[in-house]
């Protein structure tokens, strides 16, 4: 029964894993759409997110069976929770690059109003943030996850930059400006918020070493 048990484990772990990688993938998509003003690699992107809503079903059902038939404690108990709070928050940020997606379709007939120079680099921060919050859940690396929480200061001040730049250079000093530029301080915001859920993610995996809560309590890292 306890060798199963690991068993359904290791199956869990390797269905977060899967789905991680189409998400790091797909924010690299997002992005690279954005950048090339890519019509088909943004709806591609769209596109596949119905099957990262069909892994995260697969998922819960999993870690919902292994709770049901085998009633874990303590450690093992918060590792399956903690891969439920991963799965959803997964799945969010798999929303938010079609969100971004979203906005490629709109301007994407349209000249880029500026060199994308702070975008792709806030895209390159959500995607190891999320890397590193998924590498840390795997390997029970708390050191790792307080790494990825503490880097979501900088997701924040890149995103603040690129939104001040294109209201203030651009919107402020040409009203014209604004059909292209809100596009973009809507992707800066996604982008921002893909980071946040990989913080949040930290945040579970330290719970699930140290059985301690850090959300809304940072200063106890």
């Amino acid at each position: 029964m306890e060798r199963h048990f690991h068993d359904e484990l290791q199956e869990l772990k390797t269905e977060l894993l899967k789905m991680a990688t189409k998400v790091e993938e797909l924010i690299y998509k997002s992005i690279q759409a954005l950048k090339q003003q890519d019509k088909d690699l943004a709806q591609s992107v769209i596109d596949q997110d119905y099957e990262i809503d069909q892994i995260e079903n697969i998922v819960e059902e999993k870690a919902i069976d292994l709770l049901a038939l085998f009633q874990p404690m303590a450690g093992d108990f918060r590792f399956i929770t903690t891969g439920m709070h991963i799965n959803a928050k997964l799945e969010r940020i798999a929303d938010l690059t079609v969100n971004i997606c979203q906005r490629v379709l709109e301007i994407a007939d349209k000249p880029l109003l500026k060199p994308l120079i702070d975008t792709p680099q806030l895209a390159e921060q959500a995607k190891g943030m999320v890397r590193n919050a998924i590498n840390a859940f795997v390997r029970r690396d708390e050191q790792l996850a307080k790494d990825v929480i503490f880097s979501d200061e900088k997701a924040n001040n890149l995103r603040t930059a690129i939104i001040k730049e294109l209201i203030y250079d651009y919107m402020v000093k040409d009203g014209t400006t604004a059909p292209q530029a809100v596009p973009l301080i809507l992707v800066a915001r996604d982008l921002e918020r893909i980071c946040d859920n990989a913080a949040s993610i930290a945040e579970d995996v330290i719970y699930m070493i140290q059985a301690k809560v850090v959300k809304h309590h940072r200063e106890l890292l």
